[in-house]
């Protein structure tokens, strides 16, 4: 009966969440707002970068999804290093060279990674699909989608080509600073709920939310290509 509890109103809190994480876009007025500029644009950019992380449920899902299970410092530095350096890469590259994806497709494989990284903590790939999976190379691999998914949301826009560089350095350096204050929050929460007993007994079912959460997430955005 409590389980049943905890996991419906954990699901409701999921599909409560859900309209934010496909509308996580970059809003009209700041869009019309970074248009307008010319030249390096530090503090902007910066701000538009932080914003777009801690707003972006689908990039947190995905960190809660890698940290889950690591304990030690130094694995949870590799990983989220790994993520890093993969969206970093093909933001700035993805904006420089005018990379063009559909950007319905790469929020969909954006989804995806968010169910294999709760499919693999579920002990999916030993029980049911027996194949080995290097967790690193695929969490630096979903990096680089995700940074993808940044630059595919900087294309859609009229950037100046004056101070360019700057300003992608500028954004990204503001989702760094986004993600690693949501890292902090995420380590905090879950640093406590790993010293109560229910964190042995709901790892399971929290991991099952976070897959049905990237279900949610590669669903929209497959119809939304789909019906584009």
């Amino acid at each position: 009966m409590i389980f049943t509890f905890k996991l419906r109103y954990l699901l409701c809190f999921l599909l409560i969440l859900s309209p934010l994480a496909f509308g996580h876009n970059i809003s009209a007025s700041n869009a019309q707002f970074v248009q307008g500029l010319a030249g390096p644009a530090i503090a902007p950019f910066m701000y538009l970068g932080a914003k777009h992380m801690v707003t972006g449920i689908d990039h947190l899902l995905f960190i809660v999804g890698v940290i889950f299970f690591l304990h030690q410092t130094r694995d949870i530095l590799i990983y989220v290093t790994l993520f890093t350096l993969g969206h970093s890469l093909t933001l700035i590259i993805g904006v420089l060279l005018d990379i063009q994806a559909n950007a319905a497709v790469i929020d969909a494989i954006i989804g995806f990674s968010i169910i294999y990284k709760a499919f693999e903590n579920i002990g999916g790939f030993r029980s049911v699909i027996p194949i080995s999976v290097n967790t690193k190379v695929a969490v630096f691999i979903f990096g680089l989608f995700h940074g993808l998914g940044l630059a595919t949301k900087l294309n859609s826009f009229a950037l100046s080509e004056q101070g360019l560089l700057t300003n992608l350095i500028s954004f990204n350096v503001g989702v760094e600073i986004g993600q690693f204050s949501a890292l902090a929050v995420m380590l905090l929460v879950l640093g406590n709920w790993r010293r109560l007993p229910s964190f042995e007994r709901y790892a399971f079912s929290a991991n099952v939310v976070l897959m049905i959460g990237g279900f949610l997430l590669m669903g929209y955005h497959m119809m939304d290509y789909l019906l584009a």
